[in-house]
């Protein structure tokens, strides 16, 4: 996938510091660094996005536990997605066995691509603790399938299109509602919620923690 507190936002200052001039500098694209030039973790978003404007009261950290409307102990409701080959998948088709479902925000972004590597890196260790990955975003399953290949990942991914099991499940978002959240859940075998875990911009740590939580179901 205990409750992060809110914490109050500073306004923004109306100040601006003068553009500083920036050079590019060109690097060599290896395996799991995809070549995008996005400034942050997640969606590809338009510099509009980020303009300064009045500062609303922060919902939760953007690390750690985060609420939403399906909580610990609770069964999520089930959902029927296409995966990267055109498949349809449900969520009670894995009901037995141990389930990590991960929410991230976009395919090829640099946030997404590391999570999704390490995933990968890890995913021996899932398959013996007899639990299944799946990651869902709202790439469409064409998207899916190309960046399934690119970086070998041997997990299931769902497309999402229009979000409507991201809002189901109320997966929050991050950047005052501009960038989707990245956020995994944990199911025991009987599709129970034992753990969630939101941490935007560390998406490699959502590996670790739920590994712990895996290997002692």
């Amino acid at each position: 996938m205990a409750f992060a507190a809110s914490t109050a936002c500073c306004k923004p200052s109306v100040l601006l510091a003068p553009r500083a001039s920036s050079s590019s500098s060109s690097s060599q694209a290896r395996l799991c660094r995809p070549s995008t030039s996005a400034a942050f973790h997640g969606l590809r978003a338009p510099a509009s996005a980020f303009a300064l404007a009045p500062a609303p009261r922060r919902r939760a950290a953007s690390a750690g536990i985060v609420c939403g409307k399906v909580s610990k102990g609770s069964v999520p409701p089930n959902f029927t997605l296409k995966d990267q080959d055109g498949k349809t998948v449900s969520l009670s088709k894995f009901k037995g066995k141990p389930v990590v479902l991960y929410f991230y925000p976009a395919d090829e972004t640099p946030g997404c691509t590391k999570q999704a590597c390490a995933f990968r890196d890890s995913y021996e260790k899932y398959k013996k603790a007899g639990a299944e990955v799946i990651g869902i975003s709202g790439d469409d399953a064409a998207s899916h399938k190309a960046f399934a290949k690119k970086y070998r990942l041997p997990f299931t991914l769902l497309s999402d299109e229009g979000n409507k099991v991201r809002k189901e499940w109320g997966v929050p978002s991050d950047l005052f509602g501009t960038l989707p959240g990245r956020q995994t859940y944990v199911l025991d075998k009987k599709g129970v919620v034992q753990y969630i875990y939101n941490n935007q911009f560390q998406p490699e740590k959502h590996i670790g923690e739920t590994l712990k939580i895996i290997q002692n179901l």
